[in-house]
């Protein structure tokens, strides 16, 4: 699986170099592998080079996931970055570390009952349609101060900040315009004192994928979500 080393090493430089850019510091920005096309041997290669944060979407692929890399993954972190139903909160509760897709009070509702029976309190950042697509769901901007203060009787989920997903542009520069919209509001919001919410004291980002997380990362984001571009090269081995 050399493709998996050189695809890796080749996004974590462009990481790297996009802190350098933006004046960040090394190591600032944390690489969250999307592994919601790989295989089990692909997840556990990652996990051999030293990748310690998976994101799921799905939550059958991340259960399957979890327990096919038994010992492996002592250390890693799953995440859940894609769209969550209520009905499956209980089976992921007690193996994420945080769940990017909070994008309505049903489902805080949820979590929040999750979390509290089995005594934890759960990380979680809002989902922001940055684009306002009618095809994808998330908070709008203009409800999204409203919709973190409303989460501050929550006991058991605690915000740490919001993530996105901007639209599909054509020139790379594009996406520049909602990543920075995105993280002017959130830091916004954080620097309110807004009543009793159970918050970070700074806000997380989550911002980015394989064609934009440059941009992101130049417009203050802390996660960008790695999915296709760590596994370039996989259908030439397997000719």
């Amino acid at each position: 699986m050399e493709y998996i080393r050189e695809n890796l090493d080749a996004i974590t430089s462009r990481i790297r170099d996009a802190e350098d850019r933006a004046g960040r510091r090394a190591g600032s920005v944390k690489m969250v592998a999307a592994v919601k096309y790989a295989e089990d041997e692909e997840i556990r290669e990652l996990c051999r080079l030293g990748v310690r944060t998976l994101g799921e979407n799905r939550v059958q692929q991340l259960l399957s996931h979890y327990e096919a890399l038994g010992e492996e993954r002592e250390g890693v972190e799953f995440h859940f970055i894609g769209s969550l139903q209520t009905n499956k909160v209980k089976y992921i509760i007690d193996k994420v570390t945080l769940i990017h897709s909070l994008d309505s009070l049903r489902l805080a509702d949820e979590i929040e009952k999750q979390a509290a029976k089995r005594g934890i309190v759960m990380d979680v950042l809002v989902e922001v349609n940055s684009g306002e697509e009618e095809s994808k769901g998330g908070i709008l901007p203009s409800e999204l101060e409203a919709f973190c203060a409303s989460l501050s009787d929550y006991r058991h989920l605690r915000l740490c900040g919001c993530m996105t997903m901007a639209p599909k542009c054509d020139k790379k520069e594009e996406y520049l315009k909602y990543f920075q919209q995105t993280y002017k509001q959130v830091l916004d919001i954080w620097t309110k004192k807004l009543h009793n919410i159970n918050r970070t004291e700074i806000p997380l980002l989550s911002m980015g994928m394989s064609e934009s997380f440059e941009e992101a990362i130049a417009s203050g984001s802390d996660l960008v979500r790695i999915g296709r571009s760590l596994f370039y090269g996989r259908e030439e081995v397997k000719k």
